[in-house]
């Protein structure tokens, strides 16, 4: 006669079981994470131990019929589930909102065919975006500062184009980085030498950096190396693939243009803005561009002006413009930065730079001057869509003609972790310093849980992260290393604009709206982490357009991060089981009883045109 088991023998068994099982999922979900440092395919043994791990259904090591309900109560509209199929190669490098085809029906003036232009909800894709055939990961860096894979990025145009220039050799089966560019060939080290001879580049007052028409971001490349980070901007145009080659290099970069729309980055956000022949007509549109550039500089930043018209009398017969076109030029420049009371602090062969004042009170007009005509809008960080305007911002108000209006900033590292002057302020409604700091502790605790879980996550394995509702920067700072960089985005329907906040802590970020396509190309980003971003969109777009999205623009076998309430996680796990993603799902660092949850997830890897797809 068989011995009954006592129940509570066999309680205990189960438990035990639960626990090497959940130990199990955890080795084979970092085992799927992982991947060669590049170029190389990912690992085969770690994909093929991870096809057999079947961590995605039934949440083990979560007792949910105990502690939550499932009634879906706030839910996204028309919630399914269904499998996505891949769309055909030729969608390999779609951008949704700066595609080419949509670009062209739109007018040329100011640029405004290449600025962001989306699909409407019935021209909209719901598929998955293929990597091109034979896809390998990227070199690690600071090697990726130098190589990328050609089969990556298959485009040899600019290796012809700006032969001359060293922006980017093709060599064999890769694609190499000199360090040129257009006003630098000789290296942008020593082209970063020569103004840091001018601007305090070495000591951290100099930390974030605005690259105007970037081209493959070698400028910002190489000021990683002296701790700065670059937020490098051009458009999707005749220059193929000039941000796609950033990003595949490990630089921050994004799709961009100064047109007839504002950037998307909050006023008084950086420390020096930069233009290298960035073709930008600044003297134009009443001075229209450099007001703008005057908006996102913070008071005591720079401005870089390198290539024509600067020294015109030396070099016309170089650019092949003549004396008149170049004078007239540079002359609506200077007028324009007298107009700003920038201070011009050099002018040197053919690179140029100007100081912003720090405070209204520091720059008296001329009797004769004309005065420039102050913007109307009451928020200089209300930006999202608004048309740009050839109008001044104001200075927020100081309290002495000698401080730094908006606050000053303490160098680089040390700003990253003291209070920021919007917070000291009181700008930021609902936060004091004590619960600032209160909110560092949670992101480090947070971050903290993440590497338990993921222990390859500071170690270089992610190089281009992105946070998709950064709050005020609070993982970003707690992941802060050389080895990664983190674009900050701020949502534009949060009630609280926190983007100047981030970039006074030394971090670079944007505004966007997540019912659209970012402005980048595809599997551009190795790890995305999402904080309450499906909580925040419920209401306002599909969770597919969401998720087909950050399906596009991670890399194969990219991770994901998500926190969120259970019920919106439990349906986004579903969801994502039909994008070839693998997931698991944890409880609240605090414990069981709490609703947030964490969903982990590594993206498969598969290419167009295989049997993988």
């Amino acid at each position: 006669m068989a011995i009954k088991e006592n129940p509570g023998d066999q309680k205990t068994k189960t438990s035990l079981l639960l626990v090497i099982t959940s130990g199990l999922c955890l080795i084979f979900y970092l085992l799927g994470a992982w991947r060669k440092s590049g170029p190389g395919k990912g690992d085969s043994i770690a994909i093929a131990i991870a096809d057999k791990a079947d961590c995605t259904t039934d949440f083990p090591d979560l007792t949910v019929e105990t502690h939550h309900g499932n009634s879906g109560s706030g839910s996204f509209d028309d919630f399914q589930t269904r499998k996505f199929e891949p769309c055909g190669d030729n969608f390999t490098d779609y951008t949704p909102c700066q595609d080419q085809r949509r670009a062209m029906t739109f007018p040329r003036e100011n640029m405004v065919y290449r600025e962001r232009h989306c699909p409407p909800d019935e021209e909209k894709i719901y598929c998955l975006i293929p990597a091109p055939k034979g896809y390998v990961a990227p070199f690690r860096w600071p090697k990726s500062r130098d190589y990328a894979a050609y089969v990556n990025v298959p485009y040899k145009s600019l290796t012809v184009e700006k032969a001359i220039q060293n922006w980017v050799q093709y060599q064999g089966n890769v694609f190499r980085f000199p360090g040129g560019g257009t006003q630098f060939p000789q290296g942008a080290d020593k082209y970063i030498d020569q103004l840091a001879s001018v601007v305090p580049i070495a000591d951290g007052t100099v930390r974030t950096v605005l690259d105007t028409g970037c081209g493959v971001a070698s400028l910002g490349a190489y000021l990683l190396g002296r701790n700065v980070l670059t937020m490098s901007f051009a458009p999707r145009d005749s220059h193929e693939a000039q941000v796609q080659f950033a990003l595949e290099r490990g630089v921050p970069a994004v799709i961009g243009v100064l047109g007839s729309i504002k950037l998307p980055y909050p006023s008084r956000a950086f420390d020096m803005a930069h233009c290298s022949r960035c073709l930008i007509p600044w003297g134009g549109n009443g001075g229209m561009y450099l007001m703008e550039i005057d908006r996102v500089l913070r008071p005591g930043g720079y401005w870089v002006l390198s290539g024509p018209p600067i020294n015109w009398r030396i070099f016309y017969n170089a650019w092949e413009r003549t004396k008149e076109d170049l004078e007239n030029e540079q002359k609506k420049i200077e007028e324009v930065a007298e107009l700003l009371c920038w201070e011009k602090v050099t002018e040197i062969a053919e690179t140029a730079i100007w100081r912003k004042r720090i405070n209204s009170d520091s720059c008296s007009p001329k009797p004769d001057q004309s005065q420039g005509t102050i913007c109307s809008s009451s928020d200089p960080d209300d930006v999202w869509y608004k048309e740009m305007e050839p109008c001044i911002t104001r200075y927020p108000e100081g309290n002495s003609p000698d401080e730094s209006s908006g606050g000053e900033l303490l160098p680089f590292p040390k700003r990253l972790n003291s209070i920021p002057p919007r917070i000291a302020s009181g700008l930021i409604t609902g936060f004091t310093a004590e619960s600032y700091e209160q909110y560092n502790k949670l992101w480090q605790k947070h971050v903290t849980e993440y590497k338990s879980v993921n222990e390859l996550l500071d170690t270089g394995r992610y190089r281009n992260i992105m946070d998709m509702n950064a709050g005020m920067g609070g993982f970003a700072a707690a992941i802060e290393s050389p080895k990664l960089w983190v674009m900050n985005v701020v949502p534009t329907i949060s009630d609280i604009s926190t983007l100047g906040v981030i970039f006074e802590r030394g971090l670079i970020g944007i505004y966007h709206d997540w019912c659209e396509a970012f402005s980048t190309y595809p599997r551009t980003y190795d790890l995305i982490h999402a904080d309450g971003v499906f909580s925040l969109y419920q209401s306002k777009c599909k969770m597919e357009d969401i998720l087909l999205e950050m399906d596009r623009i991670l890399r194969p076998e990219g991770a994901v991060i998500i926190r969120d309430n259970f019920e919106i996680l439990a349906k986004v796990n579903k969801m994502v089981k039909g994008m070839r993603w693998k997931t698991k799902m944890t409880d609240h660092e605090d414990g069981p009883h709490i609703s947030e949850k964490i969903l982990y997830a590594v993206k498969e890897y598969w290419v167009g045109g295989s049997e993988s797809a």
